[in-house]
């Protein structure tokens, strides 16, 4: 699993990459706060080695709660910047700060 943060000078956002490594599953997405929690728009491409990844411009000086949604199971991601309670979900989520 993996988090990359790609900051662009000249404009108000960060390139953010979401990778996960999931050989044995079939789909793969990041739901959070900057995509209103729906699959359909964090969905992750697979790549040949079994990793599933996608780069999303997510604006700066914010903070976005998140996790991967894998064949219909949460994850969090291990190098969150932090994790954050969340009431709603009775769990953890993973935190990225930029």
């Amino acid at each position: 699993m993996s988090l990359k943060k790609q900051f662009i000078k000249t404009k108000p956002v960060v390139k953010v990459t979401f990778s996960i490594d999931a050989k044995d599953a079939s789909t793969a997405a990041v739901v959070g706060d900057f995509n209103n929690w729906n699959p359909e728009e964090g969905t992750l491409s697979k790549l040949k080695n079994g990793t599933f990844k996608a780069t999303y411009d997510l604006v700066k000086d914010a903070i976005y709660e998140f996790k991967y949604l894998i064949d219909g199971v949460y994850v969090n991601e291990p190098e969150a910047d932090f994790y954050k309670w969340n009431d709603f979900a009775g769990s953890e989520n993973s935190v990225v700060a930029i």
